[in-house]
């Protein structure tokens, strides 16, 4: 009994150390290693591009919930460059969207920055965009149209073509506006609705919630560690940096997580 418990011991060690260590931590949703997601970037910096907390703690819980990923953003220029410590343009300084979303990767061939032109909605199961003011400076128009503006023309097929083909699509803080423009009656959160100033953080992009109730969406107040999931047109969004907070970062952590959970859910449905 002895030698055959010795056996067993060694062989389960032998099988173990051939594995991948993140093989022992599966996720809650999907299936592992064959959902693959697309992820669409507009640069790099809250003020001119991606949130780099929203990208990275997407990369983050898809890894984590055993998802494969490919990043995609736009090859043309961004709208201008902002200076994060003084949150002011930079005169004289153009970036273009897909060198500078390369940021997000490590050079490794399968996972870099793609052109969004390319992206196939047959080769993916899902598409999640994370936040930043990227999202209504260079995928859309709204920092100068509002509530009427027009989003990428890439941006917009890819969002259509995802409904269309009843995948899920996941937002994060400004995202939602983009498909509030282009889905009819699409369900999403984008946080609170009043500016609720507190010891912990506030609203201040409230404007934008407004815009996205105008553009005929049902909005749902929801706290940054939430998600609002839209089963019928399988919208998965959360507020995030919608909500400003200068250390509880934990909590936009958490929103993401349960956002990309939701995602896998509905990629495996």
């Amino acid at each position: 009994m002895l030698a055959t418990r010795t056996l067993l011991s060694q062989q389960t060690v032998a099988v173990l150390s051939r594995q991948p260590a993140c093989c022992v931590h599966h996720g809650d949703y999907g299936n592992w290693g064959n959902t693959n997601v697309a992820l669409v970037f507009s640069g790099c910096g809250w003020w001119d591009g991606t949130d780099v907390h929203e990208g990275v703690y997407t990369m983050y819980h898809l890894s984590r919930n055993g998802a494969r990923f490919q990043m995609f953003a736009p090859n043309q220029q961004q709208m201008h460059v902002m200076d994060h410590m003084k949150k002011q343009p930079i005169s004289g300084d153009n970036r273009n969207m897909m060198m500078e979303s390369a940021r997000f990767h490590h050079g490794q061939v399968k996972r870099q920055m793609q052109d969004l032109s390319s992206l196939d909605v047959n080769n993916f199961d899902a598409v999640i965009f994370p936040g930043g003011h990227g999202i209504v400076k260079n995928l859309s128009s709204f920092m100068k149209d509002g509530k009427d503006c027009k989003l990428h023309n890439d941006v917009e097929r890819v969002l259509k073509e995802f409904h269309h083909s009843s995948k899920p699509i996941g937002l994060a803080s400004m995202a939602p506006l983009l498909a509030c423009r282009v889905l009819p009656s699409v369900e999403v959160t984008m946080g609170h609705e009043r500016d609720e100033k507190t010891n912990w953080g506030n609203w201040p992009q409230t404007n934008m919630v407004e815009a996205v109730k105008s553009m005929g969406a049902r909005h749902v107040v929801r706290e940054p560690y939430e998600t609002h999931v839209d089963e019928k047109n399988k919208v998965v969004s959360t507020p995030s940096f919608m909500w400003e907070t200068d250390y509880h970062y934990h909590y936009i952590f958490d929103g993401i997580g349960n956002m990309v959970k939701h995602v896998m859910r509905l990629s495996s449905k």
